[in-house]
């Protein structure tokens, strides 16, 4: 028994057609939509390559361009399609196309869904790439004259004023690492020797955190040095007190900001996907009701149109048959052939029995 099955008249199909010539242009529009969507994030994430590592994360704006790409061409052929079908004469041309035509665009539009679940799944590789991205911006920041880091402190200082963040996961993390360079150190200083052999690697370690970190709307002038020490300043309680600086980690500004981008651009593509979905349920109406106008030979009067010829059940067993038996046909060949004992057996006398055969004359 068919699924969803549906009359249409004359009238009814050549409507359809002309509807759904209209919104294959439409998903041709969708089409470029994604592509732009996934430029912009391919774009904003080579942005902060410098702070990201290496990993997966182009995974989602390289899906979404490519099926950008692919649903302009779909479409604009099943524009062609859906233009041509309004004309009996013309559908004969698109017949044998129609069905594969169909199947390819279902694979498409699940691509599509792909794409957007990609979105939210996206998460967890970013902000391991973000980790591990910021943990060694932070530990090169000093390193302005090595080639490949020299311009590490500018970015890390544009991204926390930027984002209004500071560190990777707090400002913390620039106490755990030697952000000031050797060149800008006194050598002299007995204060500066004291924190050099104060630890093991011999770093030069301080309660402070670089200038991007201050927080511009603070009331009193930016305190980078001694965060942890009371005494250091006046009237000042590091525990209490709301501190002058950014409290949030970049790591966290970073994800917040990929996330809401991620989520838009998910929410969009979702919606790409049921409007593609509707539009190759309207395709797979016209090219049944079609058919079988042909098959009555009536092209004015009624036909029927159908999402499934038969039961989803029926259908699905009938498609997994198909799969089994293209695998059991060259089985069969194969061995049947290895096992055939007349192949390769000449056979001169063809079925007779009885041949004579002329002596050859001998010279006298």
């Amino acid at each position: 028994m068919a699924v969803l099955k549906v009359k249409f008249t004359k009238t009814k199909r050549d409507k359809l057609a002309q509807i759904l010539w209209i919104l294959n242009w439409v998903s041709v529009v969708s089409g470029i939509i994604l592509f732009s969507l996934g430029l912009f994030l391919k774009i904003e994430i080579k942005k902060r390559n410098e702070v990201m590592a290496k990993g997966d994360i182009n995974s989602v704006p390289n899906m979404l361009i490519s099926v950008g790409v692919i649903a302009c061409i779909i479409n604009f052929l099943g524009g062609k399609i859906c233009y041509d079908c309004s004309d009996t004469n013309k559908f004969s041309r698109w017949k044998l196309v129609m069905l594969p035509y169909i199947v390819c665009t279902f694979c498409f539009t699940f691509c599509i869904l792909v794409g957007a679940l990609m979105c939210y799944t996206m998460r967890n590789e970013l902000e391991e790439s973000l980790y591990l991205g910021l943990r060694d911006a932070i530990k090169f920041y000093k390193d302005t004259d090595i080639p490949g880091r020299c311009f590490l402190k500018k970015t890390v200082d544009m991204l926390q004023i930027g984002f209004q963040c500071c560190g990777n996961n707090g400002f913390r993390d620039w106490f755990e690492i030697q952000w000031v360079s050797h060149r800008y150190l006194n050598m002299a200083s007995k204060e500066v020797l004291d924190r050099l052999k104060s630890n093991v690697d011999g770093k030069f370690l301080v309660d402070g955190v670089p200038f991007s970190c201050c927080n511009p709307s603070s009331p009193r002038p930016c305190i980078q040095y001694q965060l942890t020490n009371n005494s250091a300043h006046y009237n000042y309680d590091f525990l209490t007190e709301e501190l002058n600086i950014w409290v949030r980690g970049c790591r966290e500004a970073l994800l917040e900001y990929y996330t809401v981008i991620m989520r838009s651009i998910g929410i969009t593509a979702l919606l790409i996907w049921l409007f593609e979905l509707s539009v190759l349920t309207g395709v797979r109406y016209l090219q049944t009701a079609m058919k079988n106008v042909l098959l009555l030979g009536d092209l004015e009067g009624e036909s029927d149109g159908w999402l499934l010829e038969n039961s989803f059940v029926e259908t699905a067993k009938y498609n997994i048959n198909i799969i089994k038996n293209l695998g059991k046909a060259n089985q069969i060949s194969t061995v049947s052939g290895m096992n055939d004992p007349n192949i390769n057996v000449q056979n001169t006398n063809c079925g007779k029995t009885n041949v004579t055969t002329k002596s050859i004359p001998t010279a006298s």
